[in-house]
């Protein structure tokens, strides 16, 4: 199962914001990934604004690129905006990459 989590967190590293040079995971889009005994994958992400530009296609990427995956049955994302999305939820990368550090 660690395999499979790892494998995800990969390509969720390969998705970018077109907005930002920087990829959805390392962002802090991703706020949970959960996979059950059947290998469902349901994955809780947020965008950086309700008002995204990429709010219906960056979701339907994520789920895609996810379900692809060899050992994945299915792949699920759900939008949640709580807790908001904040530059503190990026990682130390991500804000090194954007200048925030």
């Amino acid at each position: 199962m660690e395999a499979l989590e790892n494998t995800i967190v990969d390509v969720l590293k390969s998705i970018y914001d077109p907005e930002i040079p920087v990829d959805v995971y390392e962002l802090g889009l991703i706020y949970e990934v959960k996979i059950d005994k059947e290998s469902n994958v349901q994955i809780e992400m947020t965008l950086t604004s309700p008002n995204c530009p990429v709010a219906e296609s960056m979701p339907k990427e994520v789920e895609d690129k996810v379900a692809e995956i060899t050992d994945v049955k299915s792949a699920k994302v759900n939008i949640v905006f709580d807790p908001p999305w904040d530059k503190d939820m990026m990682s130390e990368e991500a804000k090194l990459e954007l200048g925030f550090l």
